[in-house]
Order: structure tokens, then sequence, then C-alpha cells
């Protein structure tokens, strides 16, 4: 799984008038501070924190700070009252995401001793230490009227872990993001011809994730395959064997055609650091490059083991798919129909080419293809299952409008018989059944290749959506 150079910013804020008036109020709204770092510093930790804001002037300085920190998100901690025009400008120049944290120190006041207390200056300086939901509705109106998106978590600082789990979903989220935005994908090849559904604005990947897509030839990679030396190839069969059930009907001569190219692989990939790659080669009768595509699968499923997600069919929308699953830690394998399955209530899902080895039901078995079908020549191919359990699917969809969305559904990856042919292949049951997943699914119009990766991790993508403020739908 890739790294990601994540930066989040997080500011508390009060009201200067206070601190005279309420002694020691500042100190412990500065320890609650304290207290939302170090536990944010546990989720991730390139914390920039700017501590208590209460002017207007420290507003515009902690805005340029966060600007030239260059943070990614910010985590506004509303300590206590504060006036809104002590938070705008922050938001205004910084212009990242903000999550609002309306987090109360504890779960209620503890009103017997509180109405105890004989001072009245100290009984209003207590409850302003409990009041930090009193300005978010004056945060939220002025915010939706300048513009700014804003998302809030309302909880407890202790003892709440429903509210520090969400918490750390949008840290994950906002990694996701960071990792997608610095992402380099190599796009070898050329659209397989008559595809329609997988075309893609690719302008308009660099307008929703960022990032930099660099186009390839396949030319590149055979000519790297004739620079790679027998010692790297047998090196690479040791590891094919290491990593892989491979059978008893794959040749020495085919490992070592597909060893030659997975060491190709690697060496292009660093070539131009990349971090997914999508590609295709229909062949025109050129025999390097027919060699070195049809002896790609064993190590595309290497690369997309180590956190390099490789799409074929230039399925570039489903390569940034698999790209997000992976940077969750969801693994992202590549995935589409295979066959309904009434009888048990199951779709197969699968696909030909790589098969990601790190969400693989056992040892992925090599097989060889007399074959590859729909495509050129012939050679050796993968075949998995995803683990039983949780799994959740996703699609990045191109509308009608040009935009992107995503498309989610939550299902179960269970046991039972597959498609032993040399590919991925899975069962999938799904909460609304497998009929109405199917229409559901489809009434949204995905390119009919989705990723697949384990765990139910719907409200993640959902968060990874609003900070990339595009359309997330969950069908199931």
């Amino acid at each position: 799984m890739q790294k990601s150079s994540l930066k989040i910013g997080l500011f508390g804020i009060g009201l200067d008038a206070y601190w005279k008036q309420f002694e020691g109020l500042k100190e412990r709204l500065e320890n609650y501070l304290s207290a939302v770092e170090q536990k944010l510093s546990a989720i991730h930790p390139q914390i920039i924190n700017l501590g208590l804001i209460d002017t207007p002037d420290k507003a515009f300085e902690a805005g340029s700070r966060f600007r030239t920190e260059d943070v990614d998100l910010i985590f506004l901690y509303v300590t206590t009252y504060a006036l809104s025009s002590t938070v705008l400008p922050v938001v205004q120049k910084a212009k990242v995401p903000v999550i609002i944290l309306n987090l109360s120190p504890e779960a209620a006041i503890d009103y017997s001793n509180f109405n105890k207390l004989t001072n009245r200056t100290k009984m209003t300086g207590e409850w302003l230490a409990f009041c930090s939901s009193c300005p978010v509705p004056e945060i939220a109106n002025v915010f939706n009227r300048t513009g700014i998106k804003f998302h809030q978590i309302t909880g407890m600082l202790n003892n709440d872990p429903e509210c520090w789990d969400e918490i750390a979903e949008w840290v994950q989220a906002a990694k996701v993001a960071n990792i997608m935005s610095h992402n380099r994908m190599g796009c070898m090849g050329h659209y397989y011809s008559g595809m329609l559904d997988i075309y893609s604005d690719l302008t308009q990947q660099y307008a929703t994730f960022g990032g930099h897509i660099e186009l390839l030839e396949v030319d590149e990679l055979a000519g790297l395959r004739k620079e790679v030396s027998s010692e790297e190839i047998q090196e690479r069969v040791i590891l094919f064997n290491e990593t892989f059930d491979v059978q008893e009907d794959c040749s020495i001569e085919e490992l070592e055609r597909a060893a030659k190219t997975s060491v190709a692989l690697d060496k292009l990939v660093e070539r131009y650091s990349l971090g997914s790659i999508a590609y295709y080669y229909k062949g025109t009768g050129n025999f390097d490059n027919e060699d070195t595509i049809s002896s790609i699968i064993l190590g595309n499923s290497l690369l997309t083991a180590r956190g390099i997600p490789v799409a074929g069919e230039y399925e570039i929308k489903n390569a940034q798919a698999m790209k997000i699953m992976d940077s969750f830690g969801s693994g992202g394998s590549f995935t589409e129909y295979y066959a309904m399955d009434y009888k048990d209530d199951v779709v197969l899902m699968g696909h030909d080419g790589p098969g990601h080895i790190a969400i693989a039901q056992g040892r992925i078995k090599v097989r060889r293809l007399a074959i590859y079908h729909g495509k050129v020549g012939n050679g050796l191919s993968v075949e998995m299952s995803v683990k039983n359990g949780r799994v959740t699917l996703l699609s990045v969809v191109e509308q009608a409008s040009g935009k992107l969305m995503l498309l989610i559904a939550e299902a179960e990856s269970v046991a039972g018989p597959i498609l032993e042919i040399g590919n991925t292949n899975s069962r999938y049951k799904f909460s609304i059944g497998a009929r109405k997943f199917v229409n559901d699914w489809n009434s949204y119009g995905p390119a009919h290749h989705c990723a697949v990766g384990t765990g139910h991790i719907s409200s993640k993508i959902k968060k990874l959506g609003q900070l990339l403020n595009i359309d997330v739908v969950q069908v199931c």
C-alpha cells in the first residue's frame, strides 16, 4: 500500500475576551486541544497544530500558515463559544476541506457540584468549558453563506469510540485522496476496440483525482525485456514458485517468459515512478510486443500485490477504483460479472489477468491457458477467489454529463464452487439479493468492470467522495 504525504491542520477556537474574565479557562481549553492533537497523532503523525485562535488577526495568520505548510485537511476543534470572524479567515485562506469537531470534554456537566459553586463567575467559566456546541450553528451558517463545504463530528473528547472511529475514517479518506492526487498512472497501449463503456476523458480524471497520467508504448516494455539478464529471470522464477501455487502443466519455458516480462515491468514502473497501470494491446504481428503482452499476467499480479494495481483492457477508470481500494488497505482486484447463480442467489464475478495476492482465499494458482479469450496469444494465468467474508465493490463511473461518480456495494464473498478456468473468480452474496443487486447496479450505468476489496468500507468511500466533491451512490 502506497504511503501518503498527508498533512493535517488543527486549530482550536475561543474568545479572547474570556481569558481575563475566567481564570484558568484558556489553559483548560488548551489542554483539551492538546488531547485532540495526541489522539489525532495516534491516527496520523503529521499534525500541524496552530493552537487556540481567538482573534481575527490570528485567524488570518493561521490561514496563511496552513497554506505555507501545505495541509490537505483541517480539523477545527470548537472548544467553547467563539466568534465566526475568528474562524472564517483560517478556512478561506487555507482552501482545503474542513471538519468541525464539536467535542464535549465529558458526557455531561456534573450538575450537583456545578450548582454548589457559590461564585457565579466560576459557574460561568465552568459552563464555558462545556459549551463547544454553542457556536457551531453560527459557523455552519457562515460557511454555507460563503460557499465553504464542511463536515461535522459531534461527540465527546474522551470515552467515545464511535466519535473517534469516525474521525479516523476521515483521516483515512484524506490519506487516500492525497495518494490519488500524487499517483502516477501508466497507460500502456490503447483501448480495447469497440468496448465503448471503458473509454474515458483523461482530463476529467485529472480534474477529479489529480495525479499524473503517463502514456506508454508496449514497445518500451518489449525493449526492457531484452535487457533482462538470465540471473534476473531465474530469481523471478524462484519468486513465482514461492508466491504462487504453480500447476504441473506450467512449463519452465513459460515461467521464464513470464519472469522476463515481470522483471521488465518492474523496471518500467521504476523508470516512471508508477503507482498504477492500465494496459491493452491488440497485436499486429509484432512478435516482441505480442510475446511481452501474452506473458504479462504474473508480473501484473506481483505489482498489484505491491500496491501498484494493474487493470487490463485499458480500463483507466477501474485502475483508479483499484488504486482507491488498495489505498484503503482493502486490496482492489479487477472484476466483472461472470454468471448468475439463481440456485444459491449469488453472482459469480472475476476477470482474466492479474489477481490481488493479498486478498486471495489461499494461494493463487498459476495455470497455462491455450488461448486468452478475445486477446492475443496464450500463456500463464492466475486463478483465485477473494477471501471469504465481507467485501466492497467500487466502480468509478463516467456519467453522461462527463463528471465522475463513485458507485459502491457491500457484499459477502462466500464459499462454493467456482469456474476453474484460470481466472480470478468469486461468489458474492448481496443483502438485497442477486437479481436486485444486478438491476440496481446496472441502472447507474457503470462500465462492466469494477474493483473488489475486503471489508465493508462504504462509509470511508463516502467520505472520500465528499473530500473530492463527487457523488457517491451505494446500492446495498
